[in-house]
């Protein structure tokens, strides 16, 4: 097979300007970039990007219908399996899943799978989004705990399967992750209270400022006559590196920190009263892409210079590649094999430095990755303002520890049956990363749909 055209990049905004504003950096296919792109499609009799898919897209099925300017009908297509098509072709790794099994990929660049399946999501909003016909009622009541991603995604399988779905949202705001966790110049929170607004012309009932575990048992729920409760409650809860100083002023959780700047709006102070002041030097603990997306923040809050400080090498980052060329772009400094030991703060208690050590990479560890070592005396110390901590998140213990029966894991997930999400309580299902750890937004759309299906059967089962 002779290489075709090299991928349609996608129009961006220049990196000496989008560091000063949180406007989106990619600025999507125009109709015209977006049909060039299709048009590399091979349209293959044994299509291999489907299994690369979580959500089970007909891919080359929307992708010929672009080819025809039928972008309705590709939207259309493409709704049949996911509710939220402008958020994952911006945030999903189509990299890893989809694109990476495209047999264009063989010799040359894949179909850019995701940025058209962008293109026509948005296509869609400009124009103005319709939900389909409503289904004939089943009879089920079903309580979905968690307006992220899987619980968005199990909240619309269920609403088109028939049932009458409620969601119990702790925030203020439905999106979860995807309003707190991911900034806006990758997302823009416009995108996703759209989708979030789809979700809710399927017929789903949002509840806000609702804490399960708090307000409500799982018990609750089914004392308030719901047939089955899926949880998908994701995992807010930082991880730390237990280091001395780490209490110190100026050192955040990549979480808190993400969470003031986009769902506390923090890069538009004062018009929202939540100020981050950052300093000029900024270090960002961690190389994954919630590490990115707080370095990259930092830059557009102000700071002059931010560290990536990362224990591995550039090959071991687990970051998608596009986010890190993007923080490349924008002037992030990349410091590999070194590793924060201890903080240091002045009579402020205030951080002021930390002490890393160098590493060098031994044999590989149970993740594939080559482990780190110490190098012995090199220690150092840089001068920082402030600390962002983003070495990973794990789920908040609340709902389990309140629902006696709830089989868990000491990392406090929830065990389930991973084909159905069922829990080891009858009528209750888990997905996302309440069940997986902190995970990809497409794994846990997976999860939410495949949880659907198995909560439709169940509810379906008893009426018989």
């Amino acid at each position: 097979m002779a290489a075709r055209a090299p991928q349609v990049k996608m129009p961006k905004q220049p990196a000496e300007e989008r560091i000063h504003n949180f406007e989106e950096v990619a600025r999507g296919y125009t109709e015209q970039l977006a049909i060039e792109e299709a048009l590399r499609c091979l349209t293959c009799p044994n299509p291999q990007c489907l299994k690369g898919c979580p959500v089970d897209i007909d891919i080359p099925a929307f992708i010929a219908l672009i080819k025809e300017k039928r972008f309705d009908e590709a939207i259309k297509k493409i709704k049949e399996k996911n509710a939220l098509p402008a958020i994952c072709g911006r945030v999903c790794p189509q990299e890893s899943q989809c694109q990476k099994f495209c047999v264009l990929g063989i010799r040359g660049d894949p179909v850019a799978i995701g940025r058209l399946e962008r293109f026509v999501a948005d296509w869609e909003l400009e124009k103005g989004v319709e939900a389909p016909p409503s289904p004939a009622p089943k009879g089920g009541r079903v309580a979905v705990v968690g307006a992220g991603p899987a619980g968005l995604t199990a909240a619309a399988e269920l609403a088109r399967l028939g049932h009458r779905v409620e969601i119990f949202e702790a925030l203020h705001t439905a999106g979860g992750v995807l309003m707190y966790g991911i900034p806006q110049f990758r997302l823009p929170k416009e995108i996703v209270q759209a989708e979030v607004d789809y979700v809710g012309k399927l017929g789903v009932a949002m509840h806000l400022d609702s804490m399960v575990g708090r307000i409500h048992t799982i018990s609750d729920l089914f004392d308030l006559g719901f047939d089955a409760a899926f949880i998908g409650s994701g995992a807010g809860l930082p991880q730390f590196l237990h280091l001395p100083g780490e209490n110190l002023n100026g050192i955040y959780s990549a979480n808190e920190f993400l969470i003031r700047t986009n769902l506390m709006k923090a890069y538009r102070f004062p018009e929202y009263d939540t100020p981050i002041n950052v300093g000029n030097v900024v270090a960002v603990i961690g190389g994954g892409n919630v590490a990115m997306d707080s370095a990259r923040s930092a830059l557009r809050l102000g700071a002059s210079e931010v560290y990536i400080v990362y224990r591995r090498g550039m090959e071991e980052l687990p970051a998608r590649v596009e986010e890190v060329e993007n923080a490349e772009e924008e002037g992030v400094r990349f410091m590999f094999l070194t590793n924060p030991i201890r903080f240091i703060g002045d009579e402020h208690n205030r951080v002021t430095q930390i002490e890393c050590i160098r590493m060098e990479l031994g044999e590989p560890d149970e993740s594939g990755r080559r482990r780190p070592i110490p190098v012995e005396g090199s220690e150092f110390k840089m001068d920082v303002d402030t600390v962002v901590v983003a070495i990973g998140q794990s789920p908040n213990p609340i709902i389990q520890r309140t629902t006696p029966g709830l089989e868990t894991t000491r990392w406090n997930t929830i065990v389930v049956d991973e084909e159905t999400g069922r829990t080891s309580i009858e009528g209750v299902y888990a997905g996302g990363d309440i069940v997986s750890g902190a995970a990809t937004v497409i794994s846990a759309m997976g999860a939410g749909k495949r949880a659907a299906v198995a909560i439709h059967e169940h509810i379906m089962g008893k009426k018989r």
